[in-house]
């Protein structure tokens, strides 16, 4: 249709006629806008040459480099670790790890990634955003250990451009922890550095993504152990693949430690314990060095050898009985009778009293308006120091104390090393607790009541030990008042001891007390073994006060008396000591059958060793000939 046939007053510009001035400005307009156009491109591309060439050329450089060649981390194995007779405990297998590259890294392949290898989602991506916040991009990160054949099968299936190219496996060293918790609170385990961990001075040269110790004697000793990591350094495709190997530098493995502990002393301790709630602790009381430590109920360190499950974690720290505890070093119980020897040393010590000085025990005694029971109802009669401690004669223990008073007790409580850390070769050990006049206003701000001694007398009240300072207290007196610190790894030459001043007789009194505890008749028979003078002491300790359990179901597990009971062998000159705190078994008695377990796998090594130590002596001397067969 034409247009001047539809609008009238429609004109057709003549094309002869010149353009209007608002034409002109229109397309100079347009020239300029494409001319600043122009120069900030310009400008854009400069600046880009100048920070590429001039300004960062080695960080481009690295860059480039970094896309042609892919450099590896090869982890250091841990050293083992190893009992006193070079038997291991701790290995390391071969396995295959998963590293993620941060740098090529696709956010949304995450949750196919996580999905395939049966991962934590929520737990990868918190892990992801500590190391952006904190590391290099270049640096990667592990996303799984202990990969299994059908993890492997997945990652060389998508490892391909089109898919997750951010994959990568390396081999790697892992830990391998004996089965069935195995000494677990001893040896301790493994996994990645936290973020607090990090603020730590002992952590301060290791980096996220680092595997450290975390308990026991691997966080102890975690830098002997740990060793200097590797790396590979090859050409790689554009697929990723490698064409070519440029520089391997090698790892160095961590060093290995001999423990003193002596695996067949360690496993029947394991194995007197299996499916019992408590703690065994045997030490040499002639150097301090440690033969066996079983805590139970135990945990897996293999669950932690990385990173441990969140279901797995929870169904530990959810356990009614603490497997994480180490109840050798960590669990503060009253002793009970335990102390008895001790009290018996100090009312010696101090000339409160002599082996002749007796005490009348009808069942009971009153004491500042309060009456306290003997735990045989219808008392022991008259009763002196040696029969005292034989029968574990409440009521003996309640006059001394009296007479004692609690600042003279605690003065010879410490001085066995109770109420401190022994400075065991372990970390987080416990201290217990000594009350004191001074302890209580401390503590409390009040004063100190003369009834409160009667119960500390007999190994209750505030009084609070753990089972490895037991059996250290009971180690250094047995061997007249030499205290050893009590240590996890061999040395040829152990630390000399903290000597205290004892009256040799004295002692012997108290020993010969101990041996009749297992051997006269006492309460600690079960210890006893034919041929061996063993030495040693029943306790059952309070968990709560009588007039609690008052209305309380009989029978219920969490108010039963711990079972304790400590001995040492032989009586002259001992060689072993041994503790074993039984919760809930209400008689000490039951605990004296754990330690007599212990000892006679001892003696019965001793005595198998002996013969050929003699012959090994006769043929080493010149001249000497080897025993007939």
């Amino acid at each position: 249709m034409n247009p001047s046939s539809a609008d009238p007053e429609f004109q057709p510009r003549d094309p002869l006629v010149p353009l209007q001035r608002d034409d002109t400005k229109f397309f100079a307009g347009k020239i300029a806008f494409c001319q600043y156009f122009a120069v900030a491109v310009f400008l854009f591309l400069i600046s880009g040459f100048w920070d590429l060439q001039i300004q960062n050329p080695e960080l481009y450089n690295e860059r480039a480099e970094r896309n042609r060649i892919r450099a590896l981390p090869v982890p250091a194995p841990r050293g083992k670790i190893l009992d006193r007779d070079g038997r291991v405990i701790v290995d390391n297998h071969s396995s295959y790890t998963l590293i993620l590259s941060r740098e090529t890294l696709k956010r949304t392949n995450l949750k196919p990634i996580v999905d395939g290898l049966d991962l934590d989602y929520d737990d990868l991506i918190t892990r992801l955003n500590r190391f952006d916040r904190s590391r290099p991009k270049y640096e990667p990160i592990t996303l799984k250990s202990e990969m299994t054949p059908a993890d492997i099968a997945f990652v060389e299936s998508h490892r391909d451009p089109e898919f997750f190219p951010e994959m990568e496996i390396i081999r790697a060293q892992r830990r391998l922890y004996p089965r069935g918790g195995f000494a677990a609170h001893l040896i301790g385990y493994t996994g990645e550095v936290s973020e607090s961990e990090l603020d730590l001075p002992e952590f301060a040269r290791y980096d996220q993504g680092d595997v450290i110790g975390k308990a026991g004697i691997e966080r102890q000793y975690n830098d002997l152990l740990h060793g200097v990591d590797g790396q590979r350094r090859a050409v790689v495709d554009n697929r990723g693949r490698e064409r070519q190997l440029i520089a391997m530098k090698e790892a160095v493995a961590g060093r290995n430690l001999q423990l003193t502990i002596d695996l067949d002393i360690q496993a029947v301790a394991e194995l007197v314990m299996q499916d019992r709630v408590g703690s065994i602790v045997a030490l040499d009381p002639r150097n301090g060095e440690v033969l066996a430590m079983v805590s139970r109920p135990a945990y897996d360190p293999n669950k932690f050898a990385f990173r441990i499950r969140n279901a797995d974690w929870k169904e530990l720290v959810n356990n009614p009985y603490n497997p994480l505890l180490n109840r050798s070093t960590q669990a503060q119980f009253a002793p009970g009778s335990t102390f008895k020897p001790i009290m018996a040393l100090a009312g010696l010590e101090m000339g409160t009293i002599d082996d002749n000085w007796s005490v009348r025990c009808s069942g009971g005694a009153s004491f500042f308006g309060h009456y306290h029971k003997c735990w045989v109802k219808r008392g022991h009669g008259t009763i002196s120091l040696i029969n005292g401690i034989v029968h574990s004669c409440d009521v003996f223990f309640y006059n001394l104390g009296n007479k004692l008073g609690i600042d003279s007790i605690a003065q010879y409580a410490e001085m066995t090393g109770l109420g401190r850390r022994t400075g065991i070769d372990l970390p987080h050990e416990e201290a217990g607790l000594v009350p004191s006049t001074k302890w209580k206003v401390r503590t409390f701000r009040q004063k100190w009541y003369p009834g409160e001694t009667i119960s500390v007398s007999i190994g209750q009240g505030a009084l609070t030990v753990t089972p490895l300072q037991l059996a250290h207290a009971i180690g250094g007196l047995a061997v007249g008042g030499n205290w050893y610190k009590p240590h996890l790894v061999r040395t040829e030459k152990p630390e000399p001891p903290r000597h205290v001043d004892l009256n040799p007789e004295n002692v012997r009194k108290v020993i010969d007390a101990m041996f009749g505890v297992v051997n006269l008749g006492g309460t600690g028979i079960r210890a006893r073994i034919p041929g061996i003078e063993v030495c040693g002491k029943t306790g059952s300790a309070q968990l709560v006060s009588n007039e609690f359990l008052k209305g309380k179901k009989p029978g219920q597990e969490a108010f039963k008396d711990n079972a304790w009971f400590v001995g040492f062998a032989p009586r002259k000159d001992p060689e072993i000591v041994v503790v074993a705190l039984y919760e809930h078994a209400e008689h000490g008695q039951l605990a004296a059958g754990l330690v007599r377990d212990i000892m006679k796998v001892y003696f019965d090594k001793q005595a198998r060793v002996a013969p050929s130590r003699i012959a090994l002596a006769q043929v080493s001397q010149p001249g000497a000939k080897a025993p007939a067969q």
